[in-house]
């Protein structure tokens, strides 16, 4: 058989592979690399997404959804529905840096088209409530934020764990160090946690009680993946597409920490990695969320039956070459 029908004849079976697996929900905190992650599921044929949530965390959730409906409104996606969440954590008060949350809010440097559509008002959490008590249509939920929106929709309707088939989230730090200090913004003696689990610990702790399926893609995995400039170099000759020129003008726009080295593909690699699992290697684990200081948000192994696929390494070469592969004209 000819090389180019076996490619071809392999592109259409992944394809169909993704079709066959239930639709997506993006549960999201609209950050630069929320923005990446969910560019690159809008290039891939067959993925469903039902719809997005943005929960507090980067982004304040009101200006967070108008920013993602403007990405999906450049993506000719205008039919997803956005979804805005609660502007505080179900408990405590920790948030990103004020100077962080400014820059996702206005997205310097980045260039959207206005906003065309109404967004739905109905609460992040409402709408997920309604969404799981839909037994019979199963969902898998990519989670790029803190866990306070899923995790009010389960105090609520705790049965609704069932519909979710997978959670595939971005968060945590199992055997390396936390990454508040990144960047030196913030100050604090927290040296064990990652942001979005750090913002919202008992949040993290009903998602991960809760029995759902989770693989968990946090430092451990995403430290092996630093965005260089050889990166911003290769993806700004490749990507000529137009979700492509938005994706380097994101790249470009973090320039500072892409030089400074503290910047990583979290968001992306776990998009990456819920379409392409080969991506990062797991390992099961059970996982529990300190709650209280020096250590609120640590996910620490703890002894009990694994309640979470930890991934503890990624490949970055075929990272890139999925990820630069999708934005290619």
């Amino acid at each position: 058989m000819p090389r180019r029908i076996v490619l071809l004849s392999g592109l259409f079976a992944a394809v169909v592979a993704v079709a066959q697996q239930p639709p997506i929900v993006i549960d999201t905190d609209a950050g630069s690399d929320d923005f990446m992650a969910i560019a690159f599921l809008l290039t891939q044929p067959g993925v469903h997404i039902e719809a997005i949530t943005v929960v507090n965390g980067l982004a304040h959730p009101e200006a967070g959804a108008r920013n993602i409906a403007r990405l999906l409104e450049l993506a000719g996606r205008s039919e997803i529905p956005v979804f805005a969440g609660r502007n505080q954590p179900l408990r405590g008060a920790a948030e990103f840096p004020a100077e962080w949350r400014r820059t996702s809010d206005e997205l310097p440097g980045v260039k959207l088209p206005p906003l065309s559509r109404k967004l739905d008002t109905r609460p992040a959490a409402a709408y997920l409530i309604d969404r799981l008590r839909q037994k019979n249509r199963p969902l898998r939920v990519l989670a790029l934020g803190p866990f306070t929106n899923l995790a009010e929709a389960l105090q609520r309707e705790p049965s609704g764990a069932a519909t979710i088939s997978e959670i595939v989230m971005m968060g945590g730090a199992l055997r390396v160090p936390g990454n508040l200090g990144d960047g030196g913004v913030f100050k604090t003696g927290n040296k064990t946690a990652e942001w979005n689990i750090f913002v919202d610990p008992f949040a993290a702790r009903i998602v991960f009680r809760s029995g759902i399926p989770i693989e968990m893609i946090g430092l451990d995995a995403t430290n092996t993946v630093p965005i260089k400039p050889d990166f911003l170099r290769q993806f700004e000759s490749q990507a000529r597409s137009p979700l492509g020129r938005f994706v380097a003008e994101v790249l470009r726009a973090d320039r500072e920490s892409i030089d400074g080295g503290y910047m990583y593909a979290w968001d992306p690699l776990a998009a990456v990695a819920l379409l392409h699992p080969a991506v990062v290697k797991t390992a099961p684990v059970h996982v529990e969320i300190r709650q209280d200081p020096p250590e609120e948000g640590r996910t620490v192994e703890a002894a009990g039956k694994p309640n979470v696929q930890v991934a503890l390494q990624a490949d970055r070469g075929e990272f890139m070459r999925v990820f630069l592969d999708a934005f290619a004209p």
